[in-house]
């Protein structure tokens, strides 16, 4: 994919060499994808529209450089993503957490190799929060519905009450947010996707729980 064709999907333009830097990325995980379950093998063959630019648009949400954590990181959307990107400012920071040390020693290739802004964490999520004391933001893409995402993000708003959430989420992300409100108040921005039809990413700040 073009950057021109990125910047028009996602309204985010970057420059020639953080474009190198995606591409090479999109490189490793197609090496390392043929041995190992990054994402759903139905959409591999998609991963420039499915993965690189469903991340990119997530990245764009935030109106600048913040400490991140991404939580399962997995194959590296959106944590590699925003990680690059954030190094086009050389401001900002990731911090991937992934439990799985497989996919982790890929994210250290990954992030090694592009030069990213980003550290992974070989640390299940639980314990994440132990090691990682601060961040403004915290990212996750298809791991779990919202009542546990803000159950893993509790020590850091309780830390700074100004943490906020960039959550990928399909077309039943109503049910979940329902759910969630059973046991939690929180702020929520509904941002649809220009990539998926249907699907939105969520942002949530003032997260506190309500019982």
């Amino acid at each position: 994919m073009s950057a021109s064709l990125l910047a028009d999907l996602t309204g985010l333009r970057v420059s020639r060499e953080t474009h190198q830097k995606l591409v090479h990325f999109v490189d490793l995980f197609d090496k390392w994808s043929r041995t190992m379950n990054l994402v759903a093998s139905s959409t591999r063959d998609q991963v420039w529209r499915r993965h690189v630019a469903d991340s990119v648009q997530l990245f764009k949400l935030s109106a600048a450089p913040k400490h991140w954590i991404d939580l399962g990181s997995g194959g590296g959307f959106p944590g590699v993503i925003t990680a690059i990107l954030l190094s086009e400012s050389g401001e900002g920071w990731v911090d991937l957490v992934e439990s799985n040390h497989k996919k982790a020693g890929f994210l250290r290739i990954a992030l090694m190799e592009t030069g990213a802004r980003g550290k992974v964490h070989a640390l299940r999520i639980e314990d994440a929060a132990k090691s990682l004391e601060h961040c403004d933001a915290i990212s996750a893409r298809a791991l779990a519905d919202l009542d546990v995402l803000f159950t893993y993000g509790a020590p850091w708003v309780e830390r700074n009450a100004d943490v906020r959430f960039f959550l990928h989420k399909g077309r039943d992300y109503q049910a979940e947010v329902d759910n969630a409100r059973g046991r939690w108040a929180f702020d929520l921005v509904i941002h649809p996707s220009v990539i998926e039809i249907d699907s939105v990413i969520l942002e949530v700040g003032g997260l506190a729980r309500s019982n």
